[in-house]
């Protein structure tokens, strides 16, 4: 049985998909990125999300006090078909610390990269993938 479950519906207009977990919230995702994340977007944004919550957990639990926390990304595509992201930057804003937390916040930061953050490791290239079609 899997770990996790989501399906998405296309809407029925332009390139816009809707679902998400089955009882969970409703996500959208627009492939023109106009009424919703697209999803190279949404992908950006589920990295910085994952990683942003491990920095946070890892810093709380450090008791390094955290006013305030933002994950900035940037990714960098291929030109063509597939336009995968070649590289990725990732800059991690964090007001509240002192100076004597810069080896927390690095620590912080080394352990979601290096271990703890799924979304990263989910993009190695030794992810094995399996694709099915059902007709109904």
């Amino acid at each position: 049985m899997a770990d996790k479950h989501i399906e998405l519906r296309w809407t029925g207009e332009g390139d816009r998909f809707e679902g998400g977990a089955p009882g969970g919230p409703v996500t959208v995702v627009d492939g023109a990125g106009a009424a919703a994340p697209s999803p190279m977007d949404g992908l950006l944004l589920s990295l910085a999300g994952c990683m942003g919550i491990d920095i946070l957990m890892i810093l709380q639990k450090g008791r390094v006090p955290v006013d305030d926390l933002r994950v900035e990304i940037e990714g960098d595509r291929a030109p063509e078909p597939p336009r995968r992201f070649t590289a990725l930057r990732l800059t991690v804003h964090v007001a509240g610390p002192g100076e004597d937390d810069e080896k927390k916040i690095q620590r912080a930061v080394d352990l979601s990269r290096d271990r703890y953050c799924s979304v990263f490791h989910s993009l190695r290239t030794d992810l094995d993938v399996e694709i099915a079609i059902a007709r109904h």
